[in-house]
């Protein structure tokens, strides 16, 4: 089982999600909306502004990928996108990958208030 942890509030992941959940084969993942309830990532000392910012996905393993190789985790299980996973997890094209991801995660994270919101509470917990 694949723990995928996702921001419920964004449009863009939620709908990302909901399409992801509705090719998925059964009991492959577990879908928690962090943005709504936080609560799961407490066990594994996770900030819920650190899972907003990133896709997280924690394997039956125990491993965790985040960013970019979040996506490749849940594409590797899903018809189709498997051929793009194993396209992106070529060298190269993984780094690229790895800094869209990234850059745009950020712009994201920087815009979306729900986010800010995260940073400050995390923040005046500290």
């Amino acid at each position: 089982m694949l723990d995928v942890f996702y921001d419920g509030k964004c449009g863009l992941c939620s709908k990302e999600i909901t399409y992801y959940r509705r090719i998925a084969p059964d009991g492959i993942f577990n879908w928690l909306d962090i943005a709504h309830d936080p609560a799961p990532l407490s066990q594994y000392q996770i900030s819920q502004s650190d899972a907003l910012r990133r896709l997280h996905v924690r394997d039956a393993s125990g491993g965790w990928h985040i960013g970019a190789d979040a996506f490749l985790v849940i594409w590797r299980q899903l018809n189709y996108w498997r051929l793009l996973a194993m396209l992106v997890s070529l060298p190269v094209v993984k780094q690229v990958a790895r800094l869209c991801y990234n850059w745009f995660a950020d712009y994201r994270f920087k815009r979306l208030a729900h986010c800010q919101i995260a940073v400050n509470n995390t923040s005046s917990k500290k």
